[in-house]
C-alpha cells in the first residue's frame, strides 16, 4: 500500500472528511470536554479529545490544509498549539496566547492551517494554563508526497509513540501550585502512550510487529518537566528523521528524547518471536521512574523478559549523542533539492542573541526570566495588537538587551517580552544555561541549525565549535546544566512567534518571549490577513479592521 493511500485510510479513520484539490483538505471535528483517564493506574480527571486519552493522529502529506473546528467543552479558556508546524506566513493560527484569543467555555474556533513545505513527526498540545498536564495532547505527522523519495523503503506500518512525565494532581491543583510561589516536585510516573504499564491494560500490546518487518516509530517527549529515555528491548533504532529533518542514518540503543523533541526511527523484527518492552524511563533525576509498554510479535510465544535494557547515565552521554546527529545533505525533504543544497555556514550573521534563563523571587513567589524579564500574557493578544495599530496600548518592543549584563539583574521585570528581529536576516541565537537543571527550548514559525552544544559560558571564540556544514534543522534544542547552546536560521516568516521554554512549570512562569517578524511591505506574498473567523477581545474590540494586506 502506497503513502498516498495509507494516509487516506489513516484520516478517514481518525474521522476525518477529505476534500481533494489541488493541495487537499482534511476536516476534523473536535470535542474537548474533561474525563476520567488512569495513565498510572488511578483514576484521576483529565483533557479528553473526542473522548480519546491520547487526542487523535492527525496524518497528512506535504502543502496539506489542515482545518480542525475545536469546540471547547471545559469550564476554563482553552488553546491548542501545534508543535513544530511552521505555519508559514500565518501565526494567526499558532494556538497561543500571543496570537489568539483563547477559546472560551462553550465556544468553538475552527484553525485552518496548511502544512507547507514540511515534513516529519511533531504533536499537538493545550497551551492554555497547565492544560497539557491533563492531556488534549496528540500525534501529528506529515508524510511526504509521493514525488518525492524518501531516503528508505516504506514501512511496514508507522506507530506514534507519544511520552512524557506524568502527575497524579489535577491541572488544577498543579495550577494552584505554581500560583503560590512552588515548585513542580518530581513526576508521580511517566507514561507511553498514556499508560505506565501499571493498572488495567497495562499488559496489553501496544502495538505488534510481523517477523522480518521492518516499522516506524515517531516518538515525541510530549511531558511537563523530564528528559526521556527511550529504548526497545532487544531492538536497535536507525534514527530517520528529526523534527522534519532527514537525518544520517546511525544506530542507536538508546534515544535520548528532551522535552518536546520527536525522533523518527526504524525497528526491524529480526528477534525471537514473543513480547519485549518498550522502555521510558527519567533522565537526569536523583530518581529513576519508568515506564514499561508491549511490543508483540504476531506470531509471539512468550512474555517479555522482565531484565530491562540499562539506561545511560550522567549529561555527557546525552551530549555526544547530540553530537552524532547530523543532517542528511543528499536527502530531498518537503521539496525535491535536497537539503544540503542550502548552505548555511556560508551567510553572513547580521545580529547575534544572547539569552539567559533564570529562576527567582519576585513578591516572594517563583518566576522564571530571560535576561531579567519574566514575560506575562496580556489581555489582548500581542499580534492582535500589533495588526490593529494598539502595540503601543499593550506592550513595548525589545525590553531586553540582545545581551545580558554581566552581572544577573537582581530584580525580575514582569512584563510582556516581544522583540523585534528585521525581516529576512539571519540570525545567531545563543541560550546560555547557568542553572544546575537542563533546558528545552521551542521555537513557533520555524526550523532552525543546532549548530552547537557546549559546557561554560558561550563567546565569539566558540564559533569556532559550531558545525556550519550537517547540523540538524530543527525547532527544539536541549542546554545542559552550565553550559550554552547556539543555533543559526534566516527569519523569512512574518509574523509574531513564540519562543518558550518546553517546560510547563517555567513557561507558565514567564520562561517565553515573542519575537515579531514585520513585513515592510504589508504584502499577501509575505502574511496572511486576520482571518475572518479570528476571536477578538481586549483592548481591539469593536476597533474596525485595518486595510487588507495585498499583493
Amino acid at each position: 500500500m502506497n503513502r498516498v493511500t495509507l494516509v487516506s485510510l489513516f484520516c478517514l479513520l481518525a474521522g476525518a472528511t477529505v476534500a481533494m484539490a489541488e493541495d487537499p483538505y482534511f476536516f476534523f471535528e473536535w470535542n474537548v470536554t474533561y474525563g476520567t483517564i488512569s495513565p498510572l493506574g488511578v483514576p484521576q480527571r483529565g483533557i479528553l479529545i473526542n473522548g480519546q486519552f491520547p487526542g487523535p493522529n492527525i496524518n497528512s502529506t506535504s502543502n496539506n490544509n489542515i482545518v480542525v473546528n475545536v469546540f471547547n467543552n471545559l469550564d476554563e479558556p482553552f488553546l491548542l498549539t501545534w508543535n513544530g508546524i511552521q505555519q508559514r506566513k500565518n501565526s494567526w493560527q499558532d494556538g497561543v496566547l500571543g496570537t489568539n484569543c483563547p477559546i472560551l467555555p462553550g465556544k468553538n474556533y475552527t484553525y485552518h492551517f496548511q502544512v507547507k513545505d514540511q515534513i516529519g513527526s511533531y504533536f499537538y498540545y493545550p497551551s492554555t494554563s497547565t492544560h497539557r498536564a491533563a492531556g488534549g495532547f496528540g500525534g501529528l505527522r506529515v508524510n511526504s508526497r509521493l514525488l518525492i523519495p524518501v531516503p528508505y523503503a516504506d514501512p511496514e506500518d508507522d506507530y506514534t509513540v507519544l511520552i512524557g512525565d506524568w502527575y497524579s494532581k489535577t491541572h488544577t491543583q498543579l495550577k494552584d501550585l505554581l500560583e503560590s510561589g512552588r515548585t513542580l516536585a518530581r513526576p508521580d510516573g511517566v507514561v507511553i502512550n498514556g499508560k505506565s504499564g501499571k493498572g488495567p491494560g497495562g499488559d496489553e500490546p501496544v502495538f505488534t510487529m510481523k517477523p522480518g518487518k521492518t516499522y516506524k516509530y515517531r516518538i515525541c517527549n510530549v511531558g511537563l518537566k523530564n528528559s526521556l529515555n527511550f529504548r526497545i528491548q532487544g531492538h536497535p533504532m536507525k534514527l530517520v528523521e528529526m523534527e522534519g529533518s532527514h537525518t544520517v542514518q546511525n544506530t542507536y540503543e538508546s534515544l535520548d528524547v528532551h522535552v518536546g523533541q520527536c525522533f523518527s526511527v526504524l525497528v526491524t523484527a529480526d528477534q525471537e518471536p514473543r513480547d519485549y518492552y518498550m522502555v521510558a524511563s527519567t533522565r537526569f533525576t536523583k530518581q529513576v521512574i519508568t515506564a514499561t509498554r508491549i511490543l508483540r510479535y504476531t506470531n509471539g510465544k512468550g512474555p517479555a523478559s522482565p531484565v530491562l535494557p540499562p539506561a545511560p547515565e550522567g549529561w555527557a552521554w546525552s551530549l555526544n549523542q547530540f553530537r552524532s546527529f547530523r543532517w542528511n545533505l543528499t536527502a530531498s525533504a518537503a521539496r525535491p533539492n535536497p537539503q544540503g543544497s542550502y548552505h548555511y555556514g556560508q551567510i553572513n550573521i547580521t545580529r547575534t542573541i544572547k539569552l539567559v534563563n533564570s529562576a527567582s523571587k519576585v513578591g516572594g513567589k517563583l518566576r522564571y526570566a530571560i535576561n531579567g524579564v519574566s514575560h506575562v500574557n496580556p489581555v489582548t493578544p500581542l499580534k492582535l495588537a500589533e495588526y490593529f495599530g494598539a502595540a503601543e496600548k499593550v506592550f513595548k518592543y525589545n525590553v531586553i538587551p540582545d545581551s545580558p549584563p554581566e552581572q544577573e539583574p537582581k530584580l525580575v521585570t514582569l512584563e510582556p517580552n516581544v522583540a523585534n528581529i528585521t525581516f529576512r536576516t539571519f540570525v545567531e541565537i545563543i541560550f546560555e544555561n547557568h542553572e544546575k537543571s537542563v533546558q528545552s527550548w521551542h521555537l513557533d514559525g520555524y526550523s532552525f541549525f543546532a549548530v552547537a552544544i557546549e559546557p561554560g559560558r558561550w563567546t565569539p571564540e566558540k564559533r569556532k565549535s559550531y558545525n556550519l556544514l550537517d547540523a540538524v534543522s530543527r525547532h527544539t534544542i536541549q542546554v545542559f546544566p552550565k553550559s550554552w547552546a547556539a543555533i543559526m536560521l534566516t527569519f523569512d516568516n512574518a509574523g509574531m512567534w513564540n519562543l518558550r521554554s518546553e517546560l510547563l512549570e517555567r513557561r507558565v512562569l514567564g520562561q517565553e518571549m515573542y519575537i515579531s517578524v514585520l513585513s515592510p511591505e504589508r504584502s499577501l506574498r509575505d502574511e496572511y490577513n486576520l482571518p475572518d473567523n479570528a476571536q477578538r477581545c481586549g483592548t481591539i474590540t469593536g476597533l474596525p479592521l485595518p486595510a487588507p494586506y495585498t499583493i
